[in-house]
């Protein structure tokens, strides 16, 4: 449904789903779909305005810590919070101090924007996914329920097929394809009531199942660049991000890509 909605400012809110992996660029940096969704948005509105300070690896708490203050004195007219998903990945998770902190991000954020928007983030089909379900799904009502009370847009992707499909996912199995990410900027500008420019949700063509010479090859590469990687920095209490600044840390006019 047409809103007429005319946002002139946007800051990005959250980790590397947000930061845009693994939607890569020739020159080595990632887009994403805050980035895409940026780009239409100023395409609507001369002199737009856009940070995006996620930063991969981010936990919950470093969110909240390190760009939650800083995205509420933007005063920009949308926010998206995007966070807590890494949290619920790890051996041990106090979920209820995750409930806690993506709470404190939200009673924060809501006020300073016109509006803010969660998301129920997409998860790849496959038997990770099958192990943290039940912590998913637990941040995912939290979701909803902060939704309801502080006047929050909530984008569902973890309901949506289309972007379960292993297709979606990069072979890190953690970050979406530059398609998914695609589909995810038109699920949030459809959520803030621009109107809808395709059905984000249409699943992928059927297609012939990889073999299992060709899946076994796969799982070693992904178990050798991605898997070893991933475990060696939980052992040592590092992240991804350690040391890494946010792509877009002012609100600035934004003139980068459409889709």
């Amino acid at each position: 449904m047409q809103m007429n909605v005319n946002y002139t400012s946007l800051v990005a809110v959250g980790d590397s789903f947000t930061e845009g992996m693994s939607d890569l660029l020739p020159d080595g940096s990632y887009r994403g779909w805050a980035d895409l969704l940026a780009g239409r948005m100023a395409a609507r509105s001369p002199g737009f305005r856009y940070a995006n300070l996620a930063v991969r690896g981010k936990l919950i708490g470093q969110i909240v810590e390190e760009q939650v203050d800083v995205a509420a004195a933007m005063q920009a007219d949308v926010v998206t919070l995007v966070g807590g998903l890494n949290d619920t990945l790890r051996p041990k998770c106090d979920m209820r101090r995750v409930r806690d902190l993506l709470e404190e991000a939200v009673e924060r954020l809501a006020p300073a924007c016109k509006q803010l928007v969660l998301m129920r983030s997409p998860g790849r089909n496959g038997p990770v996914m099958e192990r943290f379900r039940p912590r998913m799904e637990e941040l995912f009502a939290h979701v909803d329920d902060l939704a309801g009370r502080h006047g929050a847009v909530v984008v569902d992707l973890y309901g949506a097929a289309a972007l379960g499909d292993q297709r979606m996912w990069d072979v890190d199995r953690l970050h979406l394809t530059a398609e998914g990410h695609r589909r995810v900027a038109e699920a949030v500008w459809q959520a803030l009531g621009y109107d809808p420019e395709d059905d984000w949700q249409t699943p992928l063509p059927a297609a012939v199942p990889p073999g299992w010479a060709v899946r076994r090859i796969a799982d070693a590469r992904f178990a050798r660049q991605h898997l070893g990687p991933w475990i060696g920095r939980r052992l040592t209490g590092r992240s991804s991000g350690d040391g890494r600044a946010p792509k877009r840390p002012d609100l600035l006019p934004y003139d980068g890509p459409l889709p």
